[in-house]
């Protein structure tokens, strides 16, 4: 039993009981039980005492921040551990019952009802973003390129770590095949365009409801960013990729399409086609430091802040993107497939792939595995002394992207600046064991 309300009328008082079933149910009480001495009038007469009467609590926010804002610190980014799955974006129990009601409908003999995207329509009012995110993208390699003459970059030769900064850090979690001989610390090396912008591909399909891609076919198709393959589809029209443009939809019943409006003959890949004449080129990030020559020295804020915000443009409008058109990623390793449903090319060689004969292990993916983060440690002062491992705890971390905008003069958005940890002081060595 739970005390929740109370009402005090003359010198009687009720209380309310309610079981933890109704409790829960409930919201929070805004008064709470005070016992204290009062005068209380009844008639004419006046009753001096000690009762317990009900006083109101202060209206406050949940956990005392306001809604909308951001939380003072956050954790720093999970680390996935490499020989196991990745946990499924969309809980295991909706996938299961989405198939069956799928399979029912199928056995009934109805056919499955598809909105746009899925029935290989397009979707109107998403076309303008993706043309948004297509200028943005192209924005952000030149804006990176630039900036990458300006503010230095170093990558780890045996693993995936980047720094940006002056010098190279000391903290010990290289994880690389010699690590041990250097005790945990990384060997930096001269960092470049695609250890910033992770360099994440795709097919790129002339229909995607078409001819799923097999292990022998793999080389018919180009690989293009996944970012351009999912504008591509969302309505963006790029001479050198044609994509097919339905007008009347597909039809399935269950798994299986019974109109797509026949098969057509695909056009040649683009590889056939001179490169150098060809625009499409502003899309890759290959090459991108030598076409783009270093900016001047008060342009570079300048181009710090643009980047910046077609970084944000192509975060906000991939996001918009995908809750809309299907795009699928290798529960197991970085590979991602814009389409309803993944190739067939036998190339995974992470975990347990023998047990699947190299193929995929396709479920739905995230923003983040069509567009990484790839998240590097916030460096306070670039020309300071070199982080250490003993100060781990008290450094904090953000998208590659946004570290090096930052340290050009550009302004961090709200969203990056909790797991940043911009409130908290470094200590010196002697310090840190000072510090409960």
């Amino acid at each position: 039993m739970y005390l929740y309300d109370l009402h005090f009328a003359g010198a009687c008082l009720e209380i309310v009981e309610f079981q933890r079933s109704q409790l829960s149910s409930l919201s929070p009480c805004p008064f709470y039980l005070k016992i204290g001495s009062k005068s209380v009038q009844k008639g004419r007469a006046v009753v001096s005492g000690t009762f317990p009467y009900a006083c109101q609590r202060p209206k406050q926010f949940p956990a005392g921040k306001k809604p909308g804002e951001y939380p003072q610190n956050m954790d720093l980014p999970p680390v996935l551990p490499k020989k196991k799955k990745k946990p499924y974006p969309i809980p295991f129990k909706e996938i299961q019952k989405a198939a069956r009601k799928d399979k029912k409908l199928a056995e009934r003999g109805i056919e499955k009802p598809l909105q746009p995207p899925k029935n290989g329509l397009l979707v109107p009012e998403l076309i303008p973003v993706a043309y948004e995110v297509l200028d943005a993208w192209k924005l952000l390699i030149k804006g990176l390129a630039q900036l990458l003459h300006v503010i230095p970059v170093y990558g780890c030769s045996e693993c995936s770590e980047v720094h940006v900064a002056h010098n190279g850090h000391n903290i010990q979690d290289c994880k690389g095949p010699s690590s041990s001989k250097r005790r945990g610390l990384h060997s930096w090396v001269k960092g470049s365009i695609n250890d910033i912008l992770i360099p994440i591909e795709s097919y790129h399909l002339y229909d995607p409801f078409g001819r799923r891609i097999k292990h022998e076919t793999r080389f018919d198709y180009d690989r293009i960013p996944a970012v351009v393959e999912l504008c591509i589809q969302a309505g963006v029209d790029i001479p050198e990729y044609p994509s097919r443009r339905r007008t009347n939809p597909i039809r399935m019943i269950g798994k299986k399409i019974i109109d797509r409006g026949g098969y057509v003959e695909e056009p040649k890949p683009w590889r056939a086609v001179d490169p150098s004449s060809s625009s499409i080129i502003d899309l890759d990030t290959c090459g991108a430091c030598e076409r783009f020559p270093p900016p001047s020295p008060e342009d570079v804020p300048i181009i710090a802040q643009e980047t910046m915000n077609a970084h944000e443009t192509v975060r906000t409008g991939v996001t918009k993107l995908m809750k809309k058109y299907t795009v699928k990623a290798c529960g197991y390793c970085s590979e991602v497939h814009v389409g309803p449903w993944g190739h067939n090319a036998k190339l995974c060689g992470e975990f347990k792939h023998q047990w699947r004969d190299g193929k995929h292990g396709w479920q739905d993916a995230t923003v983040s595995e069509v567009f990484p983060p790839n998240y590097v440690w916030h460096v306070q002062d670039p020309k300071g002394p070199p982080m250490r491992s003993a100060l781990k705890r008290y450094y904090g971390k953000a998208p590659a992207v946004v570290e090096l905008c930052m340290q050009a003069g550009a302004q961090v958005p709200r969203r990056y600046k909790p797991m940043m940890r911009l409130d908290i002081i470094v200590p010196e060595s002697e310090e840190a064991s000072l510090v409960a």
